[in-house]
């Protein structure tokens, strides 16, 4: 289905700005080619050989000849070979110099494709968004070009996963959701991946899915696109389909899975496997309806991954699946509960002759006890006796007292309702830093858009780099509100708190002590309920701890509601 699929870059400018493959060319890459002379040479060897190729001459496309131990820049030395086809190779290597893991794209710097891979290397390395496997080097060197990217020795590939069987609904849920928002921002900047494929879908050890090869891999294969939207749509459709049935939804057999039966088209997955989430099967066949899929109760198809993130975030969120109780092994007595550890046995010892007690109450204190007992009940009844006939006897009152009751009411708590945001700002106020955490990018986290989002700066730790102990943004509701809870939804597991400034408050503290805290938590999806409802008009989002994105640590905060 990606094979299909046919364009490196789109260049169409959807977000207002200049596309990223415009300024491809004056991006800085990782520090690898700072040699001026040699760069200047290279161009010119390759100029030449351009012109060779228009006189007619067509060079032999062949990979380059390397082995593992082979050093790049004197930095990246290749370990072992992935990849050899069609002209290049790729590799795992090592980065020497930062003693971490990376992948490496090589091929000759006279292959036709080797001027597109590198703008459209540049292009992906300027998007700089986590979601994808980051771009850390693009270099022509030495009759050579290679594409340098992140190696994620933690993450799974999708072809791995479904190998094993299909995803649970919460799982599946999460890759159309993540995968679907993702490419809804490479797009808005013009970038497309076209070969979104199993193998290019990653999930990390805490669940958050990256993609890999945006724009690079379909570049190194000269495919191209006349609409790159619907292509990648119909590709996610294709992997959520593929999750929920552990099928590939055309009649041949693709990426370790096995295809549907000739003939019969493209059937929903809630048919081709019992027990699929009906909501999800829905979402597959609206992304696949590109296709010529039929998409089931009349709904529109999704042609943009823009409008399946929408799709996706308009139905009801699947939750995890509960854990199973598994009962706790029964108690076991030890040789040593029982009295014998360590102790060596009883000898036999003469028997001493035991004095029977006399039976229960046969004794003199005995009997004096219990004609004591038969007396007090005896006397008990007869008092009680008197009680009951002076009731029976007595003369009914003329005015007898009304019990009186307390009316009851059935009325329910009004359900919580969303508080407006009237404006937001970032909080750094300890030093450390600048005191700025991207304040054009607050507006991201209440735009109602979950593929946006407000993010913080890069750390060494998740603790901030033992910098300061926390970052985060200030909520400004306009007026004092009764807030009682705030939801909030992060890329990557979080801790956070949610503060409140004074209510009489008529500007937003300027330091955190001067918030109270008011609730806590951690995750990515989080709903902090208040102890007991509080009225302000500032609340403060602190972030305590980052989760790692990308060999980073950095907060990214993409919906917050404050609930009344």
């Amino acid at each position: 289905m990606a094979e299909r699929s046919t364009a490196a870059v789109d260049v169409a400018d959807n977000s207002g700005d200049d596309p990223l493959t415009a300024k491809a060319d004056t991006a800085a890459t990782d520090g690898v080619a700072e040699d001026q002379k040699t760069a200047e040479k290279t161009a010119e060897a390759t100029e030449k050989k351009a012109v060779e190729r228009q006189s007619g001459e067509q060079p032999s496309i062949t990979a380059p000849e390397l082995h593992s131990g082979h050093k790049l820049a004197r930095r990246y030395r290749l370990e072992e070979c992935v990849t050899r086809l069609d002209g290049f190779s790729s590799w795992r290597a090592v980065d020497e110099k930062l003693r971490r893991a990376v992948g490496v794209h090589l091929l000759p710097a006279d292959h036709p494709r080797a001027r597109s891979v590198l703008a459209a290397a540049r292009s992906s390395a300027l998007l700089g968004d986590p979601r994808f496997v980051q771009v850390l080097d693009a270099v022509e060197e030495n009759d050579l070009v290679y594409v340098v990217h992140e190696w994620l020795p933690d993450s799974t590939e999708l072809t791995a996963l479904l190998a094993t069987g299909p995803l649970e609904p919460h799982d599946a849920y999460q890759l159309v959701s993540q995968v679907s928002q993702a490419m809804a921002a490479a797009h808005r900047e013009g970038l497309a991946h076209l070969r979104l494929t199993p193998s290019a879908v990653l999930r990390s050890s805490t669940g958050q899915y990256r993609i890999r090869g945006l724009a690079v891999n379909a570049a190194l294969r000269g495919i191209t696109a006349e609409r790159p939207q619907r292509n990648d749509t119909e590709a996610i459709g294709a992997l959520l389909y593929a999750a929920l049935t552990q099928r590939w939804p055309y009649d041949s057999d693709a990426y370790g899975l096995s295809g549907l039966p000739k003939g019969v088209g493209l059937l929903p997955p809630d048919q081709v496997r019992a027990g699929v989430h009906r909501g999800l099967s829905e979402i597959a066949m609206r992304a696949l309806a590109n296709d010529g899929a039929t998409a089931s109760r009349q709904e529109p198809p999704c042609t943009t991954p823009d409008e399946l993130a929408r799709a996706v975030a308009a139905m009801p969120r699947v939750r995890p699946p509960e854990p199973e109780f598994t009962a706790p092994p029964e108690y076991q007595h030890t040789t040593y509960q029982q009295g014998t550890y360590g102790r060596p046995p009883a000898r036999p010892m003469a028997t001493q002759p035991v004095v029977v007690p006399p039976p229960p109450l046969q004794s003199r204190t005995g009997r004096a006890l219990k004609w004591a007992v038969s007396a007090l009940l005896i006397a008990a009844l007869g008092l009680g006796s008197w009680q009951i006939a002076d009731r029976l006897l007595a003369p009914e009152s003329k005015n007898p007292e009304t019990p009186v009751t307390s009316p009851t009411t059935d009325e329910k708590p009004a359900p919580p309702k969303p508080i407006a945001i009237a404006s937001a700002q970032d909080f750094d106020p300890f030093p450390g830093g600048n005191g700025e955490e991207y304040p054009d990018a607050v507006k991201y986290a209440f735009d109602g858009d979950p593929s946006t989002f407000w993010h913080t700066k890069n750390y060494a730790s998740a603790k901030f780099g033992n910098q300061k102990p926390g970052v985060g943004i200030v909520l400004d509701l306009g007026a004092a509100r009764k807030i009682s809870s705030v939801d909030l939804s992060f890329v990557g597991n979080t801790k956070v708190e949610v503060r409140t400034a004074p209510e009489g408050a008529s500007s937003a503290p300027s330091t955190a002590d001067e918030f109270t805290t008011q609730a806590s938590g951690d995750g990515s999806d989080v709903n902090l309920h208040l102890t007991k409802p509080v009225k302000t008009r500032y609340v403060l989002v602190w972030l305590t701890e980052l989760p790692l994105t990308g060999g980073e640590y950095r907060g990214q905060l993409t919906e917050v509601k404050v609930m009344g």
